[in-house]
């Protein structure tokens, strides 16, 4: 018989990630979400639609890929959470982007009860969700990593024991933090650029060709910034804005000033006050070249 773990949040990130771990870990696997439409498109490749009580039942390890801390602890000690139904149940692995602080906290509320947390974030793209090719930064004891890890490298291709609890976070945030950061400044750049007659697309090339290429300029600034296109259902701005508020908190825990996350977070709220919240994070292009001399 198949061993059963569970996997709740199948949305832009999970449903990759889930069908991952369906079609290479070798165990059974149980999921939940609040669209189970969602769950269902997985049903090809073996993925049993599910409730959060059932797979603390059944499921000895436990994946979670949530928008948020508030919805992570929901799941997990709610009144229909986890914590009230373990059975089967023996780890939590969070691979939601989460406050720190919370992290740790709910981690030592789940010990007491015999339930052990790892906190593994994942950084890069959809496509590297559905391709497997995740980095995953992981937070617990080299026990706990070694135990996860197998499972973990079903959905990325790089992953990482960071330390103990909640230093995946810490990881995660900082990742998400300089690249919001320089995307910003890509934005400011181009909208610089356009005004003084050089063309976003020449800018991109330039760019790229110099000491300021980056990963974000390769991907971000070429593809999404130069042409001014920003979906919906990527990195949302109002997503983006979550992320370097945690940033912003952990600067707060540690007792140092972080300015410049603190005008890119203005800059993301202009967005989201905009009507922009929902579009792919770089729209602050968008927001800064609008702008006229005050």
């Amino acid at each position: 018989m198949k061993p059963v773990i569970g996997f709740i949040g199948v949305g832009v990130m999970g449903t990759g990630m889930c069908r991952n771990l369906a079609q290479k870990s070798g165990c059974a696997v149980l999921a939940a979400d609040l669209d189970m439409d969602h769950v269902r498109t997985l049903s090809e490749v073996g993925v049993v639609a599910s409730s959060v009580a059932e797979i603390a039942e059944k499921a000895h390890t436990v994946f979670l890929s949530l928008p948020a801390i508030q919805h992570v602890e929901a799941v997990c000690t709610g009144d229909c959470g986890l914590l009230q139904h373990a059975q089967a149940l023996k780890t939590i692995v969070d691979m939601s982007t989460s406050d720190v602080e919370r992290t740790r906290q709910l981690a030592q509320q789940l010990q007491r009860s015999g339930i052990e947390w790892i906190d593994a974030p994942v950084a890069r793209s959809r496509e590297a969700a559905n391709n497997g090719t995740l980095l995953i930064t992981v937070g617990g004891s080299e026990a706990q990593f070694q135990r996860v890890q197998p499972l973990l490298a079903c959905m990325g291709s790089d992953v990482l024991h960071c330390g103990p609890t909640g230093a995946g976070q810490v990881v995660k945030i900082m990742n998400n933090m300089v690249l919001l950061n320089t995307v910003h400044t890509l934005a400011q750049a181009f909208a610089i650029a356009e005004r003084a007659g050089v063309s976003k697309d020449l800018l991109a090339h330039a760019l790229g060709l110099g000491s300021a290429a980056s990963f974000a300029l390769k991907l971000t600034g070429a593809h999404y910034l130069a042409k001014d296109v920003f979906p919906e259902k990527m990195f949302s701005a109002a997503y983006a804005l979550k992320d370097l508020k945690l940033a912003l908190a952990l600067s707060q825990t540690v007792a140092l000033p972080n300015d410049l996350t603190e005008l890119t977070a203005r800059q993301l709220q202009k967005c989201v006050d905009s009507g922009f919240q929902d579009h792919y994070y770089p729209v602050m292009y968008r927001v800064i070249a609008a702008r006229t001399e005050e």
